[in-house]
């Protein structure tokens, strides 16, 4: 049996998102048991020519949502990306997850040879649905919920691997 368009995107980001809420959440108390200002875990750095964890979240958002409506070939919301606070990136990716769960599988079933052009800042870049979603859209996405986990992990936050995925303990 082989899997799907949709088996290998939305069920997966949606799974990476939930993570990422339930690691925003950890940092979020972690930040009000030690009494420190959440702004200095969601404007935090892993080096400073890096995104903080705010614009991180705001990417692996925009990635996902991204991903399904491209494979779908429907028309994907704008997001403002001013979310600052834990509350608002919480709630950002509860928007998000709301959105992939609307996508049902014959909307992204069959989307393999989908062409899908990304306007990049060295210029257009061309691919097929699935070498999108298999060798960019998923590793971007993984990429920026990574470095969110490795940012809150580097500033004291009590998670790991488990957190990052998504096994409940």
């Amino acid at each position: 049996m082989s899997i799907s368009m949709f088996q290998a995107s939305v069920p997966v980001l949606v799974h990476g998102l939930t993570s990422l809420k339930t690691i925003l959440g950890k940092a979020q108390a972690h930040a009000a048991e030690k009494q420190v200002d959440e702004h200095v875990f969601t404007g935090a750095r892993l080096f400073p020519d890096m995104l903080p964890l705010n614009r991180q979240v705001h990417i692996a958002t925009d990635t996902a949502k991204g991903c399904a409506g491209r494979l779908a070939r429907t028309e994907m919301p704008k997001y403002d990306d001013t979310e600052v606070t834990f509350d608002e990136l919480i709630a950002r990716i509860d928007k998000t997850i709301g959105y992939l769960q609307e996508f049902k599988a014959e909307q992204i079933d069959g989307s393999e040879d989908v062409p899908i052009s990304l306007k990049m800042r060295s210029g257009p870049v061309e691919f097929t649905g699935q070498s999108y979603l298999l060798s960019f859209a998923l590793p971007n996405f993984f990429f920026h919920v990574t470095t969110a986990y490795d940012i809150l992990r580097h500033n004291g936050v009590d998670i790991g691997k488990l957190d990052y995925l998504g096994v409940r303990r």
